[in-house]
C-alpha cells in the first residue's frame, strides 16, 4: 500500500505489517483513505482526533447553511397612509434579513377593472425600499390579485453575519457599561479617604488646660479676712425698773 505520514508527507509503498508497525512507533492509527486505488492509500493519523475535526467541519457547513425563505405582504389598492407605512416597515426588516419578499395586491370588486392603481402602488413601495432590494420579478396580475417579488440586495448569509456581529458588539458594549458602572459605585478604602486624626495629630489635653493653669483657692481665700477675737462684745442692755402701782381708795371712805 501506499502510505502517508501524520503531516501529509509520502512514505512510499510499503507492506502492510511495516505500515502497522510505523503506526505502533508513531502510536497513531492506519487509516485507509482510499481503498479503491491502486496500490491502496493508506494514511498515519489520530483517528478520534481525525473525527472530531470532521465533525466540526459539518456543523460549521450546516451553520452556514442558506435556506431561502419568502415572505409574503399584502395590500389593498387604496390602502391608508399610516397602514402603508406599517407594511413598507415590514418588507425592510425582512430584506434586512436577508429574505425574498412577495408582495400582493388585492382587489375586490370594481377594482379590478383598475390595475393601474395596484401597479403605482407596488412602483412606489419598490422606490421606497430601493436601497434594500431590487425588483425580482415585474408586477404582473393574477386573477384577482398584483403580485411583484423583491429580493434582497444583500445575501442571507451576509445579513445573518452582520446580525450576529450587532449582537456581539452591543453585547460588549453592555458589559462595558456595566463594569463602568461598577468601577463608579466602588467605595473607596482606606488610602483614598484618610480617617480621623489620631492624639499625636489634634491633642486635647495641651489645647484645654486643667486646675494647674486655672486655680481656685489661693485667688478666694476666706479664713485669713475675717478674725472673730479683735470684735468687741456689744454691751447688753439693763432692763429699767416698773414704776410701783398706786393704792386705789376703798369704797368705805
Amino acid at each position: 500500500m501506499r502510505l502517508v505520514g501524520p503531516n501529509g508527507e509520502q512514505v512510499g509503498i510499503v507492506r502492510v505489517e511495516d505500515a502497522l508497525r510505523l503506526a505502533a512507533e508513531a502510536d497513531l492509527d492506519l487509516v485507509e483513505v482510499a481503498p479503491m486505488a491502486k496500490p491502496p492509500v493508506a494514511k498515519l493519523m489520530d483517528f478520534g482526533k481525525f473525527k472530531y475535526e470532521a465533525a466540526m467541519k459539518a456543523r460549521e457547513a450546516r451553520k452556514n447553511q442558506v435556506n431561502t425563505v419568502i415572505k409574503e405582504i399584502k395590500l389593498r389598492p387604496k390602502i391608508d397612509p399610516h397602514d402603508y407605512g406599517t407594511k413598507k416597515g415590514h418588507v425592510e426588516r425582512f430584506l434586512k434579513g436577508g429574505d425574498k419578499v412577495k408582495v400582493t395586491i388585492m382587489f375586490r370588486g370594481r377594482e379590478q377593472s383598475r390595475p393601474e392603481l395596484g401597479f403605482r402602488l407596488l412602483q412606489r413601495l419598490a422606490e421606497d425600499i430601493v436601497e434594500l432590494g431590487t425588483v425580482e420579478s415585474a408586477p404582473k396580475q393574477d386573477g384577482r390579485n398584483m403580485v411583484m417579488v423583491i429580493a434582497p440586495t444583500k445575501k442571507k448569509a451576509q445579513a445573518m453575519a452582520e446580525q450576529r456581529r450587532r449582537r456581539d458588539d452591543s453585547a460588549a458594549a453592555a458589559h462595558h457599561e456595566v463594569a463602568a458602572g461598577a468601577e463608579d459605585e466602588a467605595v473607596p478604602t482606606v488610602e483614598t479617604a484618610p480617617t480621623v486624626p489620631t492624639a499625636e495629630t489634634a491633642p486635647t489635653v495641651e489645647t484645654a488646660p486643667t486646675a494647674e493653669t486655672a486655680p481656685t483657692v489661693e485667688t478666694a481665700p476666706t479664713v485669713e479676712a475675717a478674725p472673730a477675737a479683735d470684735v468687741a462684745p456689744s454691751p447688753t442692755p439693763t432692763p429699767s425698773p416698773r414704776p410701783a402701782p398706786t393704792p386705789r381708795p376703798s369704797a368705805g371712805a
